[in-house]
């Protein structure tokens, strides 16, 4: 009996266990590349990021320009469009998913410039958010 009992905990064990490629772009239950339903609401941190990156390729190809209206997202897919409101002011804007980050712990989104502009944000750095799932491209 106590053998059965050893092989069914192992099993259960090694089922549970499951090595994951990317694991930074699993959140939520949602992974990259799968249709999300509008109406998905999140809250959490967001930053935001600019000259460094200003000019560079995102994740999805596109040239990043900081005073856009973009967003980068662990897991929602690109072209994904997303109203974000700060949680502090009430300050809203619409961003598009195009990116992937941020890859600071405790982060949800990542705004270009033009959006943490929007929001009012850009002093901060960072503010709480929520974000809602309004379409995607």
């Amino acid at each position: 009996m106590k053998k059965v009992i050893t092989v069914i905990t192992t099993l259960s064990l090694i089922q549970g266990c499951a090595l994951v490629s990317s694991p930074v772009y699993l959140n939520h239950g949602v992974s990259a590349g799968t249709t999300v339903i509008s109406g998905l609401e999140l809250r959490g941190t967001a930053s935001w990021y600019g000259i460094p990156f200003h000019g560079r390729k995102t994740a999805n190809g596109e040239t990043y320009d900081m005073n856009g209206l973009t967003c980068a997202h662990r897991t929602l897919p690109f072209g994904t469009i997303l109203l974000v409101r700060n949680l502090g002011n009430n300050r809203t804007v619409t961003v598009r998913v195009t990116d992937r980050g941020p890859f600071i712990s405790g982060r949800i989104v990542d705004l270009s410039r033009g959006a943490a502009s929007a929001l009012d944000m850009l002093d901060t750095g960072t503010a709480l958010v929520s974000l809602k799932v309004v379409g995607n491209e």
